[in-house]
């Protein structure tokens, strides 16, 4: 292996670890990660008990994000207009989340074939108890190689697979999946856009009813 090589596999492990911890799970040593896992990344937690209580979200902006959220179901990837894949991100960004490291092969919305254990795993998350029936927002994503209006549809079409392979394989509702693509606008590692680390799904808990424990 060469010193160039060495050095992308050790920052992408960085770069793993660090998501791991963010996310509220440990990763096994060899990168993979398991169905219970992903369920407690995006189960919808409890607010801590503490002296002080956390200031409580405006009610109408609540209202207005669960509407806003339930018209997006059923909508087609394409459809969305930029205004509403920010408007996603913006409320995706206070949601429980996970991005994982689904990978696609170079300039292709297939599905890598070292990827598919990563799609089952989620796949058996989707399909738990806990958390099925949420509305759940699949984001694809692409490197910075190529332009932007070709990444963007890069990045839909590799959405679209997840989705695909998650209603056909475990029976997921259609409607419970938002499908967006923000192509190479939001690069995993800003450092280096053209490392394939950026070609990944983000999969969101758009949900924001808390679990029992």
């Amino acid at each position: 292996m060469t010193t160039f090589h060495r050095l992308s596999t050790l920052k992408a492990i960085a770069l793993g670890a660090a998501l791991s911890m963010t996310a509220g799970f440990a990763l096994a040593a060899d990168g993979s990660i398991s169905a219970d896992q992903i369920v407690n990344a995006l189960r919808a937690k409890s607010p801590s008990r503490g002296l002080s209580a956390a200031p409580q979200a405006d009610p109408s902006t609540s209202a207005k994000e669960i509407g806003f959220v339930e018209q997006m179901r059923n909508r087609k990837t394409r459809s969305l207009s930029l205004n509403e894949r920010e408007e996603i991100a913006e409320i995706a960004s206070a949601r429980p989340k996970i991005d994982l490291e689904i990978r696609f092969d170079y300039n292709s919305a297939e599905i890598s074939k070292t990827s598919l254990p990563a799609v089952r795993e989620l796949g058996k998350a989707l399909s738990n108890p806990d958390i099925k029936g949420s509305t759940f927002v699949v984001a694809g994503h692409t490197d910075a190689i190529g332009g932007e209006e070709y990444n963007q549809g890069l990045s839909e079409r590799r959405a679209d697979s997840i989705k695909r392979y998650l209603t056909e394989n475990y029976g997921i509702a259609s409607a419970d999946l938002v499908t967006v693509g923000y192509g190479k606008s939001k690069p995993k590692d800003p450092s280096v856009p053209t490392d394939p680390i950026n070609r990944r799904v983000q999969v969101v808990n758009m949900d924001s009813k808390t679990a029992s424990n």
